[in-house]
């Protein structure tokens, strides 16, 4: 089994970058590490490497590739082994033609979504105890994202099987027997590095960052109701029941979600065991039983293809009843 240590960064496709900068930098609170005239590459408060965020001009909003990191160089190559016996499109990517970066692998997995492996990255400053220039939500690293997929059980066994993910909690239905419709899965030891919900996918969700505190959370609040910028919020603050984690949810100009999150808990026993939620229990989602707006559901941003760079089709959810929860609860 490959080491793949956690998620790393994420390309955000963007029709304004002038404009995006803006909020990612002057609103949110990360800082740019390097820019060009098409890209712009920021890092949160946390990060020794180049970048945690890739912004892109585009003509249209958009994932490019959600990049994880690997332990190893050789990790790279067994991993390109692997997707090659497995038939997966994948390319490789030369040292320098993402700034900052060494060689990488990107692939499209099983259900559609572009991923990115790399092991070697440029080291940048490290702004932890640079307090004077913090900022906004004082973003202290990147923590995770969710998409959509149209066939969990497909990904589930890709992501636990080939790169080894484990699985934290787990969204089933209140059927007897239960069946599954959403997985949080990591590799750092927190909740997760990638949250998979089954619907019409592959589609992206949001990608989320790790602040200090609750209190951080509030205080950011307060800042964009000073600047203007409370239409932003889209979910407000509130303390999910998968994860345990305090939250706030945003968007950014370009309509592409962002997750302020913090307080949630170690998964590094090696005998943890997935805690499982019922779709129908208000708790689920928000801890006090609020529910989530409609738009939370029904308003996601395309996926790219790593070879073509095209937007991914969006495919129907398949069937529910093929899959219960028992069969992967191992």
């Amino acid at each position: 089994m490959v080491d793949i240590v956690r998620l790393h960064h994420v390309e955000l496709c963007v029709t304004d970058l002038e404009r995006a900068k803006a909020f990612y930098r002057d609103l949110l609170g990360l800082f740019v590490t390097e820019e060009t005239k098409e890209q712009v590459f920021l890092r949160a408060i946390e990060d020794h490497s180049h970048h945690c965020l890739v912004l892109t001009k585009a003509d249209a909003p958009g994932v490019a590739h959600i990049a994880y990191r690997v332990a190893r160089e050789e990790d790279l190559d067994a991993l390109a082994e692997t997707f090659s016996a497995q038939g997966l499109p994948m390319r490789w990517v030369a040292p320098g033609e993402e700034r900052g970066q060494g060689r990488a692998l990107r692939v499209q997995d099983p259900v559609g979504l572009p991923l990115e492996f790399f092991c070697v990255m440029d080291r940048a400053e490290r702004m932890l105890q640079a307090f004077h220039l913090h900022r906004g939500a004082r973003p202290q690293r990147i923590d995770h994202i969710h998409c959509f997929v149209s066939d969990l059980p497909r990904a589930y066994d890709w992501y636990t099987k080939t790169l080894g993910f484990r699985c934290s909690e787990v969204t089933v239905t209140p059927d007897d027997p239960p069946k599954l419709l959403a997985a949080w899965l990591f590799r750092k030891p927190n909740v997760h590095d990638v949250a998979l919900t089954h619907r019409d996918g592959p589609r992206f969700h949001h990608v989320a960052f790790w602040v200090p505190d609750s209190k951080a959370i509030l205080d950011f609040c307060d800042i964009l109701g000073a600047t203007g910028n409370a239409s932003r919020i889209e979910r407000y603050p509130g303390r999910h029941g998968l994860s345990n984690a305090f939250f706030l949810y945003l968007r950014d100009p370009d309509g592409i979600r962002v997750e302020l999150y913090t307080g949630d808990y170690f998964t590094g026993d090696p005998d943890w065991e997935p805690i499982v939620w019922r779709s129908d229990d208000p708790r689920r989602a928000t801890f006090w039983g609020v529910a989530s707006p409609h738009s939370w559901f029904e308003d996601l941003v395309p996926v790219h293809h790593v070879v073509t760079g095209e937007p991914v089709a969006v495919q129907p959810k398949g069937e529910e009843g093929m899959w219960p929860w028992a069969a992967y609860a191992r």
